[in-house]
């Protein structure tokens, strides 16, 4: 059964064309004196899937951040279907705020510590995007979720509150409340990081149906399994660079670079 049951294509998926869906050319972000992103350029293709690897510290997650501005960057460009928003541009107050908007409103994005309101239930924190910002009729948001939450197997918690969920069940909520807002861009920041090792494989089974279903995603993990099996295109990240990208396996059994090389052998002689 399909995670995106109601709608005849899906947003940001391949059409053929091998378009980038998105493009960020020369990202830079600071936070006091700590420069965190250097210059980052990314693309990903329509129905593709890009995985962000690198050691903590690295930007990782601020790069998926400034992707819909939860962050902005201080200063490059996010091209996103079509549009276009130079951070290093002088705009007005409000024409900014437009912009960023724009970009939020076609992502949806899925948090390491899933982020779900406390005092709203399982299927009001599912319809709040669609109905409070998106302005969809609440019968239909309703009937949205109903379905997505019975293709993850949790139809029958629609009721209860997120303490009364386990952590798996958790993210679960999480990705379809993301999955709720019809997005182009699903963006991911280390989905399983919080989990118990034993329920991680659920989540990521969801990631790989999702990518399979040609959704256009950008995903930081540490599951380094997860990328070689699903990602088409992966990039290391160190000091706020784009070390080396390329494809899974390329990238895993023969990096260029020689930071590339060090990280991987560090992490993935326990895969072989």
């Amino acid at each position: 059964m399909s995670l995106t049951p109601d709608r005849p294509s899906v947003p940001g998926s391949t059409g053929g064309t091998g378009v980038p869906l998105l493009r960020a050319t020369g990202l830079r972000k600071a936070f006091g004196e700590l420069e965190v992103l250097k210059g980052v350029d990314l693309q990903v293709r329509r129905g593709k899937v890009l995985v962000l690897i690198g050691p903590s510290g690295s930007g990782k997650t601020t790069v998926l951040r400034s992707l819909n501005a939860l962050t902005p960057p201080d200063s490059g460009v996010i091209e996103l279907d079509g549009d276009r928003v130079d951070f290093g541009a002088d705009v007005a107050p409000r024409a900014r705020a437009a912009e960023r908007a724009r970009l939020r409103d076609a992502s949806g994005m899925v948090f390491q510590h899933y982020n779900l309101f406390p005092h709203k239930t399982v299927l009001e924190n599912v319809i709040e995007g669609p109905v409070v910002v998106q302005r969809r009729p609440r019968d239909a948001a309703i009937a949205d979720a109903e379905a997505l939450l019975a293709r993850v197997g949790l139809e029958s918690k629609r009721d209860v509150y997120p303490f009364q969920l386990s952590g798996g069940q958790q993210q679960r909520v999480g990705i379809v409340r993301a999955l709720a807002l019809k997005p182009k861009l699903l963006l991911f920041d280390e989905p399983t990081s919080a989990l118990d090792p034993e329920i991680v494989g659920d989540v990521l089974s969801i990631m790989s149906e999702l990518a399979h279903e040609d959704w256009t995603m950008v995903v930081v993990t540490h599951e380094l399994s997860f990328a070689r099996e699903v990602a088409d295109e992966v990039a290391f990240l160190d000091g706020g660079v784009v070390v080396e990208r390329g494809a899974p396996a390329d990238l895993f059994t023969a990096p260029r670079e020689p930071r590339t090389r060090e990280f991987l052998n560090r992490l993935l002689r326990p895969l072989d």
